[in-house]
Parts: C-alpha cells; sequence; structure tokens
C-alpha cells in the first residue's frame, strides 16, 4: 500500500471506537471499519465540493488490520487518493488510534454515470484536486479472485431492508458482516479482501465458502461480491503494494 504522499491532498477527520462497533469481548466489527471508510470517502468529496457531480460504486478493498481499535479508543482517519486512471481512482486510508490500533485499506472506486451506470471520465476539477497526491500513479479496476469451485461448502442468506443503501442495493458494509461471521481469522493480524462485482437486492443469498475465500451470489446465482483472507504478512510497508495501469 502507498504510504501517506508528501505533497498533495489529504482529508483528515477524528472518530471514536463507538459501543456498537464492537462485540461483548471487545472484538472489533468489520462491518464498523468499512463504515468508517465509507464515512471518510464521503467527507472527504463533500469537502471538496465534488459530492453532486457523479455516482460511485466500489470494485475492491483491501483491509489491513495490524492492530484493531478498542471500545472508545480516538482514532486518527486520514484518506488520499493514491492512484487515477480514465474513471477509476484508488483510496488509501490510513487509521490511527490514541492506544495503538492501526488499520490500513485501499479501495479501487470507479466513478459512473448516475443514470447509465457506465463508467465516465474524471473532469478537469476532479484532476486538479486529487492528481497531485496520485503522483502519476494509474489504478486499475480488474478483479484477481477466482470463480467458486463446485465442492465449496452451501450457506443459506437473507439480505433484508435495512442492507439497502441510498444506491438502492446491499451496502458494501454489509459483506464485512457476512466475512465476520462465516470466515477465520477476522481480527487483528489479517488482511481481507473484497471485491463487488454486482448489486445484490433483499431477499435470498446463498454463500459458498472454501478455504479462506468466501463467495457470495445474489438469487440469480451470480456472484455479487467475493471475500479473501490470509494472515497479515508483517514485514509487508505501506508502500509495498505499486498500482497499475487501467486493462481497459
Amino acid at each position: 500500500m502507498q504510504p501517506l504522499p508528501q505533497r498533495g491532498r489529504i482529508f483528515e477527520h477524528q472518530r471514536i471506537t463507538g459501543p456498537a462497533d464492537v462485540d461483548g469481548s471487545g472484538v472489533l466489527h468489520l462491518h464498523s471499519v468499512a463504515g468508517w471508510l465509507q464515512d471518510a470517502a464521503f467527507a472527504d468529496v463533500l469537502d471538496a465540493g465534488l459530492v453532486e457531480s457523479r455516482a460511485w460504486v466500489v470494485r475492491r478493498t483491501l483491509l489491513r488490520v495490524e492492530r484493531p481499535p478498542a471500545f472508545a479508543e480516538k482514532l486518527r482517519v486520514r484518506t488520499f487518493c493514491a492512484g487515477l486512471a480514465k474513471s477509476v481512482a484508488e483510496r488509501r486510508t490510513s487509521i490511527e488510534g490514541d492506544r495503538g490500533a492501526r488499520i490500513e485499506a485501499e479501495a479501487i472506486w470507479v466513478q459512473v454515470d448516475p443514470e447509465t451506470r457506465m463508467p465516465t471520465r474524471f473532469g478537469d476539477r476532479f484532476i486538479a484536486i486529487y492528481a497531485e497526491s496520485a503522483a502519476g500513479r494509474r489504478a486499475r479496476s480488474s478483479l484477481r479472485h477466482p470463480p467458486p469451485p463446485a465442492a465449496a461448502e452451501r450457506i443459506d442468506w437473507e439480505f433484508r431492508a435495512a442492507d439497502i443503501d441510498v444506491a438502492g442495493h446491499v451496502n458494501n458494509a454489509v459483506y464485512w458482516q457476512i466475512a465476520e461471521q462465516h470466515l477465520p481469522a477476522a481480527a487483528g493480524g489479517v488482511e481481507i479482501e473484497i471485491e463487488f462485482r454486482g448489486g445484490a437486492v433483499i431477499g435470498t443469498a446463498t454463500l459458498l465458502r472454501q478455504g479462506g475465500i468466501l463467495w457470495v451470489l445474489d438469487r440469480e446465482g451470480s456472484v455479487s461480491a467475493s471475500v479473501s483472507t490470509r494472515p497479515l504478512d508483517r514485514q509487508a510497508s505501506p508502500g509495498r503494494r505499486q498500482t497499475e495501469e487501467e486493462s481497459e
């Protein structure tokens, strides 16, 4: 992941780990982190005066929980653009707590037309605001997870009305709830990656699980999202990953 840039826009705000963000044993909920990332992204574009320009969809989110926050821990959330392509941006977010919490995340966002849902090019104003921190790095939106195997374990799931967001489909944070419930090692010392392929709606869904990967199928049997978990590589530095040029 790219480290904080020396130049360019970095948006920062404060949070606190609240009562709904941890369970009775103080273990962090992953969907709370997903909500923090979404809120930081929205607050950034709102502050930049770009919230009304276009719609956004997330293609991929990678989360490194190095040390999860404790209840009531004060958090410093910083986010910036780490890569750009024609209609794709990589957003990096760092979360640090006053008791030592540390979470690193990168997300691939695609700007789309609100009506057609097709990718649209970034305008000059967007580039003027975010290009400096990207420093010429290129983002890409290609997905990497394999298709589900025929022998994967099947689990029934139900999406509720409360899972639907302003875009009219299941909010991305809900998939982190599924990961927390059905995949191991969802607390500290883990790297979790979710790829989003389509928007699910209210109703029956199917989960397929094999090893450290979980696939979420909509009621038509198409993959809406997939989740991969693996132990955290303690030797990896935040600047280890480099974005690549969009494959389109």
